[in-house]
């Protein structure tokens, strides 16, 4: 069995991470989202085991204690993590993974898999961001002022990442992200364990 690839999604709250990566799944086959722990509390219209596993918080501390995660963060007064065996069994059954994380989580998961793929999304513009923030209608004012402080640092770590993409046309913006993960299932070391047989008896 081949083993998949990893790849690493970030961005600023509001740049439409979550909806980029859901399409993605609609649209490439043989992609599994690894749902990720968190200790907030659960969004209307979120799901438990399938936007997050919600997560008291002295559960998910001691799933740290015991080096559960592959990586965690603390963002916006709660904790994120992603749970190092989820990820194994996906990628060692060849299935090719998306993580949605922010900008720590992923150095971490880059210092420990180089090999993993980094994308990082952009919004067109602060105004866009802000509106988008305000459109949620799930916040007040403090809050949206505090998410929109964390998105400018959060923005600032972009470099850091293999790709960049701009959200400003979300069709123009999944194909953009689409097209990346076919280029990465072209590479020349992936293509050659796939077809390994094939390479055997066109050489031979």
């Amino acid at each position: 069995m081949n083993r998949g690839i990893l790849f690493v999604v970030s961005a600023p709250s509001g740049a439409g991470k979550t909806s980029l990566a859901r399409q993605l799944r609609t649209q490439v086959e043989g992609f599994s989202v690894s749902v990720s722990h968190t200790t907030r509390s659960k969004r209307p219209g979120e799901a438990d085991g399938v936007d997050y596993f919600f997560t008291p918080r002295e559960a998910f501390e001691e799933m740290v204690r015991a080096g559960e995660f592959l990586e965690y963060a603390h963002v916006f007064d709660n904790y994120y993590g992603t749970a190092r065996a989820t990820v194994e069994i996906l990628l060692a059954s060849g299935k090719d993974v998306l993580l949605e994380i922010d900008w720590q989580g992923a150095r971490q998961i880059k210092a420990q898999m180089p090999e993993c793929q980094t994308l990082f999304i952009l919004p067109p513009s602060r105004e866009a961001l802000s509106q988008r923030l305000y459109g949620r209608g799930q916040d007040d004012e403090a809050t949206i002022a505090r998410r929109m402080r964390d998105a400018i640092a959060e923005m600032s770590h972009y470099a850091e990442y293999d790709y960049l993409i701009i959200n400003d046309d979300f069709d123009t913006a999944i194909a953009e992200i689409r097209s990346i993960v076919l280029a990465c299932r072209l590479r020349t070391s992936i293509q050659s364990m796939r077809n390994k047989a094939l390479i055997t008896d066109l050489l031979g």
